[in-house]
C-alpha cells in the first residue's frame, strides 16, 4: 500500500457505537408519558367508571422521571413514589358527594381540584398509563394548589 492509500483508509475508520445508548434512546421514543391532568383527554375521562353515591374519581399525582439537575430516577423509585403519593386530581364526582348533613359548610372540593388523601385511602383501579382511585367524599383531607409543593424528595 502506498502512503495515500493508508491515509484514506484511516479516515474511513468506523466510529464507536454504543448499543446500550441506542437501546435507551429507542426506549425513550417508545415510552408513553404517564397520565396527568395536562395530557388526559375528555375521551379518556369519559371511558373511566362513573363514581356512584358519595365517591370521587381521582387521578393520583405522578412524580417527574427526572430531577431538576437532570438525574433520571429508576423505575423502582418511580413506582414507590406513585404508590406512596397522597395527592390527586379530581376527575369525577358521584351524585351524592357532600350532600350529607355533616357537610354543612359545603363541598370540600370540586372537579378539577388537587386534593390530599390518606396513603391507603380508596380503591386503586389500574388503567392504561397509570391508575385512578375511587375515594369516599369524607376521605379528602384538604385541597392544594401545587402537588409538587407537598411531595417528599424521591
Amino acid at each position: 500500500m502506498t502512503q495515500a492509500e493508508t491515509s484514506s483508509t484511516s479516515k474511513k475508520a468506523p466510529k464507536n457505537k454504543s448499543a446500550l445508548l441506542d437501546k435507551y434512546r429507542e426506549e425513550e421514543k417508545n415510552q408513553k408519558e404517564p397520565l396527568n391532568p395536562n395530557n388526559i383527554g375528555e375521551e379518556t375521562v369519559d371511558q373511566l367508571p362513573e363514581p356512584s353515591g358519595w365517591r370521587l374519581l381521582v387521578l393520583p399525582f405522578t412524580p417527574p422521571s427526572k430531577s431538576k439537575g437532570g438525574l433520571i430516577y429508576s423505575q423502582e423509585t418511580l413506582d414507590k413514589a406513585r404508590i406512596a403519593t397522597t395527592c390527586g386530581y379530581v376527575l369525577k364526582m358521584g351524585p351524592l358527594c357532600y350532600t350529607e348533613e355533616k357537610f354543612t359548610s359545603g363541598p370540600w372540593c370540586k372537579k378539577g381540584d388537587w386534593v390530599i388523601f390518606a396513603r391507603y385511602a380508596g380503591s386503586r383501579l389500574p388503567i392504561e398509563g397509570g391508575e385512578v382511585r375511587l375515594l369516599n367524599d369524607d376521605e379528602v383531607l384538604g385541597t392544594i394548589k401545587d402537588p409538587e409543593a407537598v411531595l417528599h424528595h424521591i
